[in-house]
Order: structure tokens, then C-alpha cells, then sequence
């Protein structure tokens, strides 16, 4: 199974280093992302997930397994970022239709990641679990990579109730709609 990456590339500088001053978040944007945006949204980035680990793990079955891989998974995203980032996230939404556990209805990702710094006011998470300054963009596409990956996704505290529920009471019936989707995706990810 190859190794799904993200489809961005970040420029030479130190990924995640704060940018002090005025202007700091949208100097770090810039570097992070020279070149591949529009300047006049540098503060809203559309990307694309290519990879085949969403789809190849959906099944037991060898055939299913190998034909999904050969189809693999491509998925659009929409990461905002704030004005006052890098202290604070950015808010990362799929314009692909998902069903995780760990993704709201309306495309939000929900991981500690982008939650905002300090206390988790629920319990849920740790400070250490949260968004910090040195996290970079990069970071957040690897842990959403490995979300995605997860073999047993968090079911403990979903942002999507229904899938949580579909994965605990029918893991195949679960498993089915993300097969749906994921070639509804590969097929939908060019228009």
C-alpha cells in the first residue's frame, strides 16, 4: 500500500515556527504555501487527499481489499485559517461527503489537533493533545492521514453520532457506506 500524501508542498522554512510582528500569520502562510495560492485568500486553502488507506482497510476480504486499493481515495478539504494563527487553529472541512466517526455531518474534522490551546472544558483531552504553535500544516494533514487510517476509528467522543453508532452496532454495514463513498469521491474528485 503506498503512502498517501497531502497535495501541498511547504517552502524551505522551519515548518510550524511562529512569525512574530505584524502580519505574522500571513508571512508563515505564505512561506508554508509559496507560490501554489492566491495572495488575495492566503488565509483559506483548498486541498486534496490522495491516498489509498481509507479505502484499502474497509475490508477483510482480499479481492475487495485489492480492488479498492487500485481505486484509492481522493478527498477535498478546505483548511481556514484565523487571524491570529498559528496561536490558534485552523479549521479544516471536507468538501467530500465523509462518514467517520471524527467528522462532523458538515465536512468539520474534529481532532485534538485543531481544537483551540488549554484546557478541554469535557475532560476528553489533554492541554499536550491540543493545537500549539510549533504544529504547522503538515501536521495537521498527518494527523488527518492517520485518522483516516485508523483501523478502529474514536467512537468515545464522535462529532458524528450515526457513524460512531454504525460502527460499534454494524462495522460492515459502516465499512459498505464508506466503499460508497470513497468511489463516489475517486469519481467526483476532478469536477
Amino acid at each position: 500500500m503506498s503512502t498517501p500524501t497531502p497535495s501541498y508542498t511547504p517552502s524551505g522554512s522551519k515548518p510550524g515556527t511562529p512569525s512574530g510582528g505584524p502580519g505574522g500569520p500571513q508571512l508563515l502562510l505564505k512561506r508554508q504555501l509559496q507560490g501554489l495560492v492566491d495572495d488575495s485568500n492566503i488565509m483559506e486553502w483548498e486541498i486534496m487527499i490522495i491516498g489509498e488507506f481509507y479505502s484499502a482497510r474497509l475490508s477483510s476480504e482480499p479481492s475487495l481489499v485489492n480492488r479498492k486499493r487500485s481505486e484509492g481515495g481522493i478527498f477535498k478539504a478546505r483548511l481556514t485559517f484565523p487571524e491570529n494563527f498559528p496561536l490558534y487553529p485552523p479549521e479544516m472541512r471536507f468538501i467530500t461527503k465523509m462518514w467517520h466517526p471524527n467528522i462532523y455531518p458538515d465536512g468539520k474534522v474534529c481532532i485534538s489537533i485543531l481544537h483551540a490551546p488549554g484546557e478541554d472544558q469535557y475532560g476528553f483531552e489533554q492541554a499536550g493533545e491540543r493545537w500549539m504553535p510549533v504544529h504547522s500544516v503538515e501536521s495537521i494533514l498527518v494527523s488527518v492521514i492517520s485518522l483516516l487510517s485508523s483501523d478502529t476509528p474514536n467512537t468515545d467522543s464522535p462529532a458524528n453520532v450515526d457513524a460512531a453508532v454504525q460502527v460499534r452496532n454494524d462495522i460492515t454495514g459502516y465499512r459498505k457506506e464508506v466503499r460508497k463513498l470513497v468511489r463516489r469521491a475517486a469519481e467526483e474528485a476532478y469536477d
